[in-house]
């Protein structure tokens, strides 16, 4: 892969079986995404989006198709081997934070840092001072609004230096002032990494910041 793509979506598919028969999900999307650059995936309930972004990031597998990331194939891969890759490459952002509850905001944040071996109070407390959480370092997620659970899961993605952030509705649980602070800072953190941002989003809005908007419709790309 051409050093300077990020991600190489080829041929993708997904489909599913029940009892009623094969359900397609996901049909022939074929796309690029240049590293830095930020991508919006967009469509109503239903069209496939957050499965789009699960097999991007090999939380799942595909039908048929394959994606690159770093130059790595996925899914010629195995699920440790895919694990490794995202935790050399990848951070993630959720519309439910996915914090764990027991630890304060500084160990959920130097948590990612611990499992690579790498030295993480430093790192973890200058990142949640970025985001804006100095004073709240040692608070757990359930004494912490959703704004700042939010920027906790922020600090956690970036203090990785991932190449790769995948958000999935990163404003979903959130009121429009609060949700419009996060983005500022996502974009942001985006901006100053140099991190490729591939963004789910029901939000026009929201979508119309990043670059590129790809728009899915019962599975398959929009022209």
């Amino acid at each position: 892969m051409d050093n300077k793509v990020s991600i190489e979506v080829s041929g993708l598919g997904k489909q599913v079986s029940d009892a009623g028969g094969t359900l397609s999900i996901l049909q022939d999307i074929d796309f690029t995404v240049a590293a830095g650059s930020a991508l919006a995936i967009t469509g109503s309930s239903g069209s496939g989006k957050s499965t789009l972004l699960g097999l991007m990031a090999g939380l799942d597998v595909p039908s048929t198709g394959t994606v690159r990331i770093a130059g790595q194939d996925l899914f010629a891969l195995d699920e440790d081997g895919r694990a490794q890759l995202r935790a050399r490459h990848v951070g993630f952002v959720f519309q439910s934070f996915q914090l764990l509850p027991n630890l304060t905001a500084l160990e959920n944040v130097m948590l990612p840092l611990e499992l690579a071996g790498s030295s993480a109070r430093t790192a973890a407390e200058a990142m949640l001072r970025r985001v804006g959480l100095s004073e709240r370092l040692h608070h757990y997620p359930r004494t912490l609004s959703g704004g700042e659970q939010q920027r906790v899961s922020l600090a956690r993605a970036f203090v990785v230096q991932p190449d790769l952030l995948f958000a999935d509705e990163p404003t979903g649980s959130l009121d429009a002032a609060t949700g419009e602070t996060v983005v500022d800072l996502m974009f942001d953190l985006h901006r100053e990494h140099g991190t490729t941002l591939v963004l789910v989003t029901h939000d026009a809005q929201l979508a119309a910041r990043c670059g590129r908007q790809l728009i899915l419709s019962a599975g398959r790309m929009v022209d």
